[in-house]
């Protein structure tokens, strides 16, 4: 698996965006497009994770100029902020349902869990009560939180519907993942799900970014 994060800035209205370069100017893009040669590229996740929330202020010599990381209500004003974008530049893996058992399996119902797909496409927890979700560029797909014996531990796999519309609800977010390059993607409603073998050939068809822009 070879990934890239790059630092797009995008305006209140998402109708602006910029790209850091490796000079550290901006050039105007549009959001989470291909990478271009002089593009910055980050292959530190927390170097990549201490961009993304900044603010962003104009510049008249570099475009741009980051401030200091947002907090945790200013996504409620308007202003511009910095993204991490991932840039997959390697085939992507089908996720794989035993994996996800095995993991559910594995959690002991009365703590808060998050299960969640990684950027390598395997299934992970982790306990929501003390590990950092928002902003966690580990997370590519995420679930709904839960501590409910009816929803993990050995018990919950054992329901047959339950597992197979938990696996297909994560299918269609990491599709959604690729095609979109957005990270903590939340699965979709069981109303919206595909077959199996439809999401299986979307992800099998989807193309990474061309080495040679890499």
């Amino acid at each position: 698996m070879k990934i890239i994060f790059s630092i797009d800035a995008l305006s209140p209205a998402a109708d602006k965006a910029w790209r850091l370069q490796s000079d550290d100017t901006w050039r105007t893009c549009i959001y989470a497009e291909p990478l271009q040669e002089n593009d910055a590229r980050l292959s530190n996740k927390q170097i990549a994770e201490d961009w993304a929330g900044r603010r962003m202020q104009k510049d008249k010599e570099r475009g741009l100029v980051a401030k200091d990381k947002a907090g945790m209500f200013d996504f409620l004003m308007r202003g511009t902020f910095a993204h991490a974008v991932l840039h997959r530049l390697s085939v992507a893996p089908i996720p794989d349902k035993a994996q996800m058992i095995q993991t559910t399996a594995s959690l002991e119902p009365g703590t808060a869990w998050l299960i969640y797909l990684n950027t390598a496409g395997q299934f992970k927890a982790m306990d929501a009560n003390n590990s950092k979700i928002i902003g966690n560029l580990d997370i590519a797909v995420r679930g709904e939180i839960a501590s409910s014996a009816d929803y993990i531990g050995e018990q919950a796999t054992l329901k047959e519907e339950l597992m197979n519309n938990t696996y297909l609800q994560f299918l269609g977010g990491w599709l959604e993942h690729l095609k979109t390059s957005n990270m903590g993607v939340f699965i979709p409603d069981v109303e919206k799900l595909k077959e199996v073998s439809e999401y299986t050939h979307d992800i099998q068809n989807w193309q990474p970014e061309s080495v040679n822009n890499a």
